[in-house]
């Protein structure tokens, strides 16, 4: 049986300040230097990026002591599968996103008071297409069409076989038991994860998954909690629903990751989900609060992701996406964040590098910004609703800035009203990333600094013929995130 080890990796949030940080190009295909421009320039640049990639596989596995064969060709098939799930035309996927996003059905135009629902089901946004039929339980692999954004092309297990985790106990993480969730994300082909019963797991070390798997919790209430989280790395296919998270800690040891291969693994960061070089994930309808670390992280590389009607509380380290300034393989990186409602402190999220699409979220009760980025990331906001606050009851988050953030916070509020940070950065080398705004509604003061061609926006075709539903929608389209409570025989 073959043994690995790996050490955690860092969030790179204390990077030193680059000498010259490359300004981006307003043309949104630069990210992946005119990858796809025709048949000729595609097969130039996987021969490139195929080099690139041998050479900094020392870099890579910088995190793994010992690099087994088992783990050289997961690497390696994961960085091909990263190439391919990259979208060469970014704009692509933002307007066939914007096309079902403008003909889901609206009613209202006022706010809707957040509290506990008791009418009839209802599904506001267009990724809840799987909702209010009352034999859902019955077709639960429907939910694998309803996936938008970026992880379009994630169907997880739908392929596959339907395994039900009877066992919440996780304490031979070696040798995993049958029935429990750490036996059944190991085996190999497509897999359809769902839950006996409502459950409590408290995991021993982190969950390492593989491909083609879906960990679907409806029908239960089902929390990972007081241990470690789920780690998704080198795979691809990768679908996590309905699940509950919260006081996710840092986690080391020996444990199996398929069913031949176990893994010796050195103290993990702590994040209640990390991508780490994987591709075509859909995260939806998650609930998170309080992690070691961060609550998602995506970094080296992965790409075509969608998160989507999640719902993040009591943390400001909420969402990463490219972990460190040096690694430019990121540029593939392109996630999609959608349907986000009541967003917390900062980093909601923090990028680097790639195409990030935020549309329709719902960033109120914000003590510092929204969006940060650097690295020439993009950044493409569409019909998002802020709301900056500063209340007493919120002011127990800034126990955990820095002073230069608590200070900046004190002085009239600005740092808190401004949605967008660009780290690292004069304004003379941001000046050309593209960020740009479209129906986003700012209150209380917010604002988004833009910046990039004026007519950036402009460059994806029909963008203005066919909008996300405006800001204003944002707080009924986010009616019902987070984990559902779904029951079998009644509508969810």
């Amino acid at each position: 049986m073959d043994v690995w080890v790996r050490s955690g990796w860092s969030r790179g949030r204390s990077d030193p300040v680059p000498r010259g940080v490359r300004p981006q190009t307003t043309d949104i295909s630069n990210h992946i230097r005119g990858y796809q421009r025709s048949k000729m320039d595609r097969a130039w640049v996987n021969k490139f990026l195929t080099f690139t990639f041998v050479a900094i596989l020392p870099t890579l596995m910088a995190h793994i002591v010992d690099l087994d064969e088992v783990w050289q060709k997961r690497a390696e098939e994961a960085w091909n599968n990263s190439l391919a799930a990259c979208e060469p035309n970014s704009e692509t996927v933002v307007n066939t996103f914007n096309e079902h996003g403008h003909t889901a059905n609206i009613n209202s135009t006022r706010r809707h008071l957040r509290k506990k629902y008791r009418g009839p089901c209802m599904a506001y946004n267009p990724i809840e297409c799987w909702r209010c039929r009352k034999n859902w339980a019955n077709n639960r692999k429907r939910l694998a069409n309803c996936v938008q954004g970026f992880g379009h092309k994630a169907i997880g297990g739908k392929k596959g076989r339907i395994y039900v985790v009877t066992d919440p106990s996780d304490n031979y993480v070696v040798n995993p038991r049958p029935g429990t969730l750490r036996h059944a994300v190991i085996q190999k082909g497509p897999l359809w994860i769902i839950f006996a019963r409502s459950m409590t797991i408290r995991l021993s070390q982190e969950l390492i998954m593989q491909s083609d798997t879906t960990i679907d919790a409806r029908g239960a209430n089902v929390n990972i909690a007081r241990g470690a989280g789920i780690t998704i790395q080198f795979v691809r296919n990768i679908i996590i629903h309905n699940l509950h998270f919260n006081d996710i800690v840092s986690t080391n040891g020996a444990l199996s990751d398929s069913v031949d291969h176990v893994g010796i693994r050195q103290k993990s960061d702590g994040d209640s989900i990390s991508t780490f070089q994987s591709s075509d994930i859909w995260i939806d309808h998650i609930s998170m609060s309080r992690s070691a670390d961060g609550l998602i992280d995506i970094v080296e590389g992965s790409t075509g992701i969608t998160i989507s009607n999640c719902h993040f509380a009591d943390h400001d380290k909420v969402l990463l996406f490219g972990a460190e300034d040096k690694n430019p393989k990121d540029r593939i990186m392109q996630v999609t964040v959608a349907y986000k409602p009541l967003c917390w402190c900062k980093e909601l999220p923090r990028c680097r590098w790639g195409f990030f699409h935020l549309v329709n979220n719902d960033c109120t009760h914000r003590l510092m910004y929204a969006i940060g980025g650097c690295n020439g990331v993009t950044i493409i906001s569409q019909g998002n609703s802020s709301l900056p606050h500063s209340t007493q009851k919120q002011r127990r988050c800034l126990d955990s800035f820095q002073k230069q953030a608590l200070t900046a916070t004190l002085i009239g509020g600005w740092y808190v009203q401004q949605v967008t940070h660009r780290n690292n950065a004069v304004e003379s080398e941001w000046k050309s990333w593209l960020w740009r705004s479209e129906g986003d509604l700012m209150m209380n003061g917010a604002f988004f600094v833009q910046s990039g061609n004026p007519n950036g926006a402009r460059a994806f075709p029909n963008l203005k013929l066919i909008r996300p539903q405006p800001g204003t929608e944002v707080t009924r389209l986010t009616k019902f995130t987070g984990s559902l409570g779904c029951r079998v025989t009644k509508a969810c």
